[in-house]
This record gives structure tokens, C-alpha cells and sequence, in this order.
């Protein structure tokens, strides 16, 4: 359970004029430059944008990105019916279906591909346990959104792909990576940032999260028994003594490293207890009470007086990259308003309103639309990274949006 309180009328005002300014820049700027720019009028979504707001139609197209427009949209669609651009959520999220389904899904095999060559065809067939739980949390949002039945179809196909070849039925949690038919594979990792480990703690924190969208719909005993696995995983192995995510495992659980990702923290804090929620189990709501404030509490340890999260530090005395990345300032205001919302902190309603107006200094473009990959600990915007692409999508900014609007209607 939370520790909610009864909220002040001052508070809930700030609360809704929050929610008011996030829903504009939903509608307004975030949503219309992926309805605008990305849609690839041959097949799907193009795979790239620069940070000079280029477009470049040779980009292999990510699995992750086309999973997460999926949930963005079917969400966007789920939540404002009303309008007219709800015609057009629904027809960007049911574009984005036809491509999981049809094009990344593999019908010999189970699972989805890593990424397809611009034309469509396969690129890279790899199976990473992450960009498949992506497809899971679209499809299930999807389903949860219009009862889109062949979307909760692939999402439970999905969901047995991963519970047969990934889960560990000895050491508990799921392994990273495999080749196209299941086989091991050398190179487990996400992208060159990340270690070469068999666990790590962002496909587990995903796997979490797709799973408990996809319960939301799917009522199912397995289905709900991971999920419980899921929260014992975090809390017995992945999050330190001092509230801290650990970041790349062994197959036994052993940590080598000793990064910190704020951004990670701070999204977990508050998808940890979503999960917590969605069972609606009393035991693990009363371990929330102590959980969600601690990894938060860790989080911002990164919080900067100008507002802004920045991105991680290398070790307890090791230099910070204090660049802000986007997708951490979003999981920043929903992490720290939902300590605000379901703990009672007055601190988390500041810090998210903090964080918000850092990122409307900061962040959004707004000469061409949606928001720049990061700020440079200088003050610089970063130009060097996609304006949108494999790693960058609407989800995490689209989401804060969504994330406030669901619990502050506006």
C-alpha cells in the first residue's frame, strides 16, 4: 500500500496545471512530429532523424522504437477518445502493429528481430530479451486500449517465447540475448555502453514493466507468478544496500560494477511499484512503503539545483556525466511526482515541477518539434545524438505526459 495523505487544494492545483501544460505539449509538439516526420510513406516509420533534424531514409529501422510508437500511441489513443487526433493515434498505433506483427515478429522461430534494412527485410535477427518485452508492453497496450485481439495474440506469444528460452529456472530472472533460433550468443549487450553480462538490470526493469501491462489484460497464473518474481528479483539482487541500482550480472547474480544510472533509479522507483499495484497484493504493497522513497531518495542524489537529473556516475568517488538526458528528466517528474501522489512527499511535487520547467528551458526544440537528445553538462544542447531514431522515441517524454494526465485528469 502507499502512505497517501488527503492533498491540499494548493497542491492539487499545481497537480492539475502540471497536467494541463503536459497534456498541450503531448497534443501540440511531441505526438505531431512523429505523426509529420516519421511515417515512411512506403512501409512503416523511417529509422532516423539527426540531431540537426535530418532525415535519413537509410537508417535500419529498431525494433525498440516501433515497440515503443506502439505503446505511445495506443496509449495516446486510450486516454483522449474524444478528439479528432484520436483517429490518428489509433491509425499510427495500428501502423505500428502491422510492423511488430508483420515484419519484426518471426514466424519460424518465435520472438522479434533486433532491426530491419529500410526496405523491411530483415537486418539483425538476433533475439535481445529487451526489445521483446517492448513488443509485449505495445501489443498488451494496444489490446488494453480498442480489445485489439490479435495484438493480445502476439503478446502472449511473446510472453511464451520469453518464459521458454529466457527465464532461469534455477537462479531466478532472464537471460540477455540469444541468436536467431535460441541458440547462446557472444554478444549479449544492448548497446556498446553496456557490459557483456548474461543479466542486466534494464531488461529485467522492462521485462517488469510489459509484464505487468500485460496483466492488466491477461489475467494468467504464470503470468502473475513472474511478476511477483520480477519485484523479489529486484529487491533480493539488483537494488543495493544503498538504494542504488546494480547494473550487469553472472549468471549467479554477481555485480563487478559500480556505476550508478539516476535515471534508472528513478524509473524504477515508481514501475516497481506500478507492478506492486497491478497485483494488489497486501504483502508487497507494504514493502513498497520503504522501497519506492529509498531507490528514489538514491535517484536524486543526481538532482541538480538548476532542476535537472544528470545521467550517471562511474563509482562512489569516479567522475559524473552530468549531461541531462532527455528520457531521464521525463522518469525524473514521474519518479518524483509519485512520491508526491502516493507517499505524501511535498518534496516530490517540487521536484517534479523543478524538473519540468528545466526541461521547457532546456530540452524542447522548439523550432522543430520534439525535444533534443540531451544538455551538456555546459549548458550546450547536443546536437551529435538522434532527434529521433533507434534509442529515441516518445515513450519516456510521451509517457511523462500520460503518466500525469491518468492521475491529475486535466
Amino acid at each position: 500500500m502507499s502512505t497517501k495523505k488527503e492533498k491540499t487544494a494548493a497542491e492539487l492545483f499545481m497537480a492539475q496545471a502540471l497536467a494541463k501544460q503536459l497534456k498541450q505539449e503531448l497534443k501540440d509538439n511531441i505526438l505531431p512530429y512523429w505523426i509529420n516526420r516519421m511515417q515512411d510513406p512506403e512501409r512503416g516509420f523511417h529509422g532516423r532523424i539527426d540531431g540537426h533534424d535530418r532525415l535519413d531514409e537509410n537508417a535500419p529501422k529498431g525494433a525498440i522504437m516501433n515497440a515503443r510508437l506502439l505503446w505511445t500511441f495506443a496509449s495516446a489513443y486510450r486516454l483522449m477518445k474524444g478528439p479528432e487526433e484520436a483517429k490518428t493515434y489509433l491509425e499510427v498505433a495500428q501502423r505500428a502493429k502491422r510492423e511488430i506483427v508483420d515484419r519484426f515478429y518471426d514466424a519460424d522461430f518465435g520472438g522479434i528481430c533486433w532491426s530491419l534494412n529500410p526496405d523491411g527485410t530483415p537486418l539483425d535477427t538476433k533475439k535481445q530479451i529487451y526489445a521483446i518485452a517492448f513488443a509485449i508492453y505495445g501489443l498488451a497496450e494496444l489490446n488494453r486500449a480498442t480489445g485489439d485481439g490479435e495484438a493480445l495474440e502476439y503478446a502472449i506469444k511473446l510472453f511464451n517465447s520469453i518464459e521458454d528460452h529466457s527465464f532461469d529456472a534455477e537462479k531466478g530472472g532472464y537471460f540477455e540475448a540469444f541468436t536467431r533460433d535460441w541458440k547462446p550468443i557472444e554478444d549479449m549487450r544492448l548497446s556498446e555502453k553496456d557490459a557483456n553480462e548474461s543479466k542486466t538490470m534494464n531488461t529485467h526493469l522492462h521485462v517488469l514493466e510489459a509484464y505487468t501491462c500485460l496483466y492488466r489484460v491477461w489475467n494468467n497464473g504464470l503470468l502473475k507468478e513472474r511478476l511477483r518474481g520480477l519485484i523479489e528479483v529486484f529487491q533480493q539482487h539488483i537494488i543495493g544496500p544503498d538504494g542504488h541500482l546494480k547494473l550487469f550480472f553472472d549468471n549467479d547474480w554477481n555485480c563487478g560494477y559500480d556505476t550508478v544510472s539516476y535515471g534508472h533509479d528513478i524509473e524504477a522507483s515508481w514501475l516497481i511499484h506500478e507492478a506492486a499495484l497491478v497485483l494488489d497484493d497486501e504483502q508487497i504493497l507494504d514493502r513498497m512503503k520503504t522501497l519506492v522513497p529509498s531507490v528514489a531518495g538514491a535517484a536524486l542524489e543526481g538532482f541538480t539545483p538548476d532542476g535537472g537529473m544528470i545521467y550517471e556516475k562511474h563509482g562512489p568517488e569516479g567522475p559524473a556525466d552530468g549531461d541531462r538526458h532527455w528520457w531521464v528528466q521525463a522518469e525524473t517528474v514521474v519518479g518524483c511526482f509519485n512520491l508526491w501522489d502516493n507517499f505524501s512527499d511535498p518534496s516530490g511535487m517540487e521536484n517534479a515541477l523543478m524538473c519540468w520547467e528545466f526541461i521547457k528551458a532546456n530540452l524542447i526544440d522548439r523550432e522543430n518539434g520534439e525535444w533534443y537528445w540531451s544538455v551538456r553538462s555546459d549548458g550546450t544542447i547536443n546536437r551529435d545524438d538522434d532527434k529521433a531514431g533507434f534509442w529515441k522515441c516518445p515513450y519516456h517524454n510521451g509517457r511523462m505526459c500520460m503518466e500525469i494526465l491518468e492521475r491529475i485528469r486535466a
